[in-house]
């Protein structure tokens, strides 16, 4: 081997390390640029599997929405269709309650044996409390729907709690208790009609289950509060049981023979204090007694002065000959109507509607002195339209009042627009004799 031979050799072996480098070079660049694409791909495969997968979610997620949205409208449809139904039956059962009133009032009026009379104190009660029954639940519904909002304004606490010791004190002394309230000139902020109720709740159920001692309601002042308590010698309630019986249907004691209750009372008071946000607590020992306190708001706003009306004067007298119109589309109420007002010896006409209602006393010799009609008559027409028609073909001033088994508000709106007397069913008979008494004076 020449020099020169070895010299190419040489040459040619750097040649291919050099090329095998290259080559290595290059093979590394491929490597690295499959892989670089390898691993994008792979990234778009996934990207494509969680647009897929997102998009799977948001189609269950929307999915649903539209039956939580359809759950919701259903629930809603449910809750007013329970509002109507209680609201309508609440209606339809204020109607023979109120015929039954009426026409147990006519029996009393007449000469009964002393055993009768005691059966007439009997169904009188029982339908008292079948009426309490009947407005707890319609008030009740009206709370779950909404309908029922407060109306808060100032007054006077003794404006409510006054009125509320005459009308227990009977059943206190029937009962042999107690009855003490410590009225409160403090101004307070709330709703008069609807604190009355919570508070004569409260004071019913305190004289219900207690036994023995009395039942004490006082108020005192807690910063810018007032605090009121209704406080009893009962049997007391267990710790264990405090908060169960704020709710429906329950409750802790047996019921005073006579005197039945629905376990609704504490319900109302519950509900009522929510709406009002007038915290309701409740403290008691075991054979001691209970202590339920309300705490209102105080407020500086000088309430308006009580509305007064004439002085009170005997007026029993005239109703005897009085001629009234009845306009009363239920023959069951109408006819009970009828007997209670012919045996206090008024001389009656009744009719369905406005347009009968005038042909009728276009019939008699002379026009009546007062006008009854039902506020919902057939065929869609109002107790007002009628009593308007009346008194356009016989006297503009022809006094008048409505009586209805509707207690919403929009009724008493429409009384007071059309300017009339209104009495909700059932009519207490006493009640109804003086509003005549008051009228044809």
């Amino acid at each position: 081997m020449t020099i020169e031979t070895a010299e190419n050799i040489d040459d040619l072996k750097r040649r291919i390390i050099k090329l095998e480098k290259i080559n290595r070079a290059l093979m590394s660049r491929v490597e690295r640029s499959v892989d670089s694409q390898f691993n994008a791909f792979s990234l778009f495969e996934t990207a494509i599997a969680l647009d897929h997968q997102v998009r799977r979610r948001t189609q269950e997620l929307q999915q649903a929405m539209r039956s939580i949205e359809k759950a919701k409208r259903q629930a809603e449809a449910a809750s007013s269709l329970k509002t109507t139904f209680v609201t309508s039956v609440g209606h339809d059962l204020l109607q023979p309650l109120n015929a039954a009133r009426l026409a147990l009032s006519a029996l009393g009026e007449l000469q009964v044996e002393p055993d009768g009379g005691d059966l007439i104190d009997q169904v009188d009660r029982c339908l008292v409390t079948l009426e309490d029954l009947i407005r707890t639940l319609l008030d009740l519904s009206k709370l779950d729907a909404g309908v029922m909002k407060p109306d808060i304004r100032a007054f006077e606490l003794v404006d409510v709690l006054e009125p509320l010791t005459r009308d227990l004190a009977y059943f206190a002394k029937k009962r042999g208790l107690k009855l003490r309230i410590v009225g409160s000139r403090r101004t307070v902020s709330s709703d008069p009609l609807m604190l009355r109720r919570i508070l004569q709740n409260l004071l019913a159920n305190a004289l219900r289950y207690t036994s023995r001692g009395g039942v004490l309601v006082g108020a005192r002042r807690r910063g810018d509060h007032l605090l009121v308590q209704v406080c009893d010698t009962g049997p007391g309630i267990p710790e264990d049981r405090r908060e169960a019986i704020f709710q429906e249907f329950q409750r802790e004691h047996d019921d005073t023979p006579g005197q039945t209750g629905f376990g609704l009372g504490l319900a109302i008071v519950r509900r009522f204090s929510q709406a009002l946000n007038h915290p309701v607590s409740l403290a008691s020992n075991i054979g001691r007694g209970s202590t339920f306190s309300v705490l209102l708001p105080l407020t500086e706003e000088i309430p308006p002065p009580p509305l007064t009306g004439p002085p009170l004067r005997p007026y029993q007298n005239l109703i005897a000959g009085a001629k009234i119109l009845l306009i009363e589309n239920e023959p069951a109420v109408s006819e009970a109507m009828v007997l209670l007002l012919e045996r206090w010896g008024c001389d009656v006409a009744a009719a369905p509607s406005g347009a009968e209602a005038i042909d009728k006393v276009r019939a008699l010799a002379n026009p009546p002195q007062i006008i009854i009609a039902d506020l919902h008559l057939n065929n869609g027409e109002r107790g007002p339209e009628a009593i308007n028609a009346v008194r356009k073909a016989f006297g503009p001033d022809l006094p008048a009042l409505i009586i209805t088994a509707d207690h919403s508000p929009k009724a008493e709106e429409e009384a007071r627009r059309h300017k009339l007397e209104m009495l909700k069913k059932p009519v207490r008979p006493a009640e109804l004799r003086s509003l005549l008494s008051f009228l044809l004076a």
